[in-house]
């Protein structure tokens, strides 16, 4: 059977969909926003309305027949944490979304416009799959230092788990056997240990841990930001877009650009390599650390994300690491057939999808923090 799918992924600036006929991609597009046109918007969820509008002209005008899709899958965004899977959208997550429970973000309107676009077609269904708070990790990882603080599971696990699978593909395991850590590289870049097809420990990608990015501080030194933070020189914003969209890269050299740092470093810039260098360093200190926690049984490192392209950070950190395990480059990403995937495999009757709701949502808070923290 030719199922039809449309997956939808929303970025901060773009929204990229794609049509699929079962595994086979017919129809793929990043619709451009202009700032202006979400600068009228005060809030990310507002705009799911104009940007599902765009999208089904975008379809109308490329004559794609919308009324023959089947499911619509959207990119996950940041709701309660839940478990790995598939999952319908129900009122619950629609208002988790639309509220942002756990946080403003583009992949908040993912669902939402799957949702309504789904409504208004016979037969055809909505989903989101693996978001980025999916929440797999040992309770062990969940501790911080200080009760006042916890460490949370946000990460690109949309692409991290449709890597793994791929590559169990590809030697004949089940992914649920091997032991992995996964590092996606990209804007953002998270390490996850996967452990028989649990991800136990992951930086916390978002805002606060790890190897810094592109555009993220990564993890900083806490003496020297909490005195930062009472100095008066910043405000709390300031000092937010300095850990997020304003770190990193973006701090050291003007530029969120991975490319342009790579050429820079090919042109001999000093600078530029040693930033690129030190970036590359953490990645692979960042690995070795979830190593530790799988106790060194790894059967492979795996690369994936944009700047796995780049040979440079590649062999800086295949020098780091490779003595633990093999490594295995899968560059760049590929969400948007990772989320049609999720979506043939509901529709083919070999998933079943998951409800947003107690049962699957992950309880962070261990109940020895809620008795026994100080006051």
């Amino acid at each position: 059977m030719n199922h039809k799918i449309l997956a939808i992924n929303p970025g901060s600036t773009s929204t990229k969909i794609a049509v699929y006929h079962n595994a086979k991609p017919v129809f793929l597009k990043s619709i451009q926003h202009k700032p202006e046109q979400l600068a009228a918007y005060k809030r990310i969820s507002q705009q799911y309305v104009f940007r599902k509008d765009v999208i089904l002209q975008e379809l109308k005008d490329s004559h794609i027949n919308i009324e023959i899709i089947e499911a619509v899958v959207g990119r996950g965004g940041l709701i309660h944490p839940i478990e790995s899977g598939v999952y319908n959208i129900n009122e619950k997550m629609r208002k988790d979304l639309l509220e942002g429970l756990m946080g403003e973000h583009a992949s908040n309107l993912g669902g939402l416009i799957a949702h309504d676009i789904a409504k208004t077609l016979p037969d055809c269904r909505a989903f989101i799959a693996d978001p980025v708070v999916v929440d797999e990790l040992q309770d062990v990882a969940r501790i911080s230092g200080h009760p006042e603080f916890q460490r949370l599971s946000i990460f690109h696990a949309l692409n991290q788990k449709a890597t793994a699978r791929a590559y169990a593909r590809l030697t004949n395991h089940k992914y649920e056997d091997l032991n992995l850590v996964i590092a996606h590289m990209g804007g953002g870049i998270s390490i996850g240990a996967h452990r028989k097809g649990k991800v136990i420990d992951v930086n916390q990608a978002l805002d606060g841990e790890g190897p810094f990015s592109p555009e993220r501080a990564g993890t900083l030194p806490a003496g020297a930001l909490a005195k930062l933070c009472f100095e008066g020189r910043y405000s709390h914003e300031q000092i937010r877009k300095m850990i997020t969209g304003e770190g990193g890269y973006m701090a050291y050299m003007g530029t969120n650009s991975a490319y342009e740092v790579e050429l820079m470093a090919q042109d001999g810039e000093e600078k530029a390599r040693l930033i690129q260098d030190a970036m590359s360093y953490q990645i692979g200190k960042e690995i070795a650390a979830m190593c530790s926690t799988l106790h060194g049984e790894v059967d492979a490192i795996i690369l994936t994300g944009g700047i796995s392209n780049n040979p440079m950070v590649v062999e800086y950190v295949k020098k780091m690491v490779s003595f633990i395990a093999p490594v295995v480059i899968y560059p760049g990403e590929d969400e948007m057939h990772a989320l049609a995937m999720n979506g043939l495999m509901v529709l083919k009757g070999e998933i079943i999808p998951k409800e947003y709701d107690e049962t699957t949502m992950v309880n962070v808070v261990l109940p020895c923090w809620q008795e026994n923290a100080p006051r």
